[in-house]
């Protein structure tokens, strides 16, 4: 079956391609040649302010390059949000973006009078990729994959599930042999849509 989906590139370095940029790169290959439609954000190259006030969360206007975004997420049948571990979470430009897109009227609805917010981002899936220094195993079971459940949490919140995730580590150390190995990976997920 054919899917829809959006990549998510959230490493914040608009100057440099790093590994993030090639695990991207072949899912993006697997999914076209796994026959789906992909579109691809590039969270660095975009211009958009902080959030700083309820009021602005809101009622504010999101800026043009938030709401071409919120187009290619409301499209998709599945995102795929990639990321770099940066002291134990996603780069706060990433969060900052998920502020912005994630916003009442998009996201959800808020609920009156003390009832649970309206989903609208339901039938999405989603995988969250995160590569970082230290062996994905510590993350995993020593540091309790914190980052990983404060993402899910913002995509649940707006109806958007099942997740599955990858967890890349020791990227510093890894061989060629293992890099090709990781890609290949992420390639074969992009052609099954997942």
């Amino acid at each position: 079956m054919s899917r829809r989906i959006t990549i998510v590139q959230g490493h914040p370095d608009a100057q440099a391609r790093h590994f993030g940029h090639a695990l991207a790169d072949e899912y993006t290959k697997g999914g076209e040649d796994g026959g789906h439609e992909v579109k691809r954000l590039e969270v660095a190259k975009m211009e958009f302010p902080l959030l700083r006030t309820k009021e602005e969360f809101e009622q504010g206007r999101p800026p043009d390059s938030i709401r071409l975004a919120q187009e290619a997420i409301a499209w998709a049948d599945h995102l795929v949000i990639l990321y770099p571990l940066w002291l134990g979470d996603m780069p706060a430009l990433l969060k900052a973006f998920f502020e912005q897109v994630f916003r009442p009227g998009f996201a959800f609805t808020p609920g009156e009078r003390r009832r649970f917010p309206k989903k609208r981002l339901t039938g999405k899936s989603a995988r969250i990729v995160v590569t970082m220094g230290m062996p994905a195993f510590v993350y995993r079971w020593l540091l309790l994959t914190r980052s990983l459940k404060s993402l899910d949490h913002i995509l649940r919140f707006s109806g958007i599930g099942p997740i599955n995730s990858t967890v890349i580590g020791t990227i510093e150390g890894m061989t060629d042999k293992q890099r090709a190995g990781w890609l290949d990976r992420l390639r074969a997920l992009g052609e099954q849509g997942k």
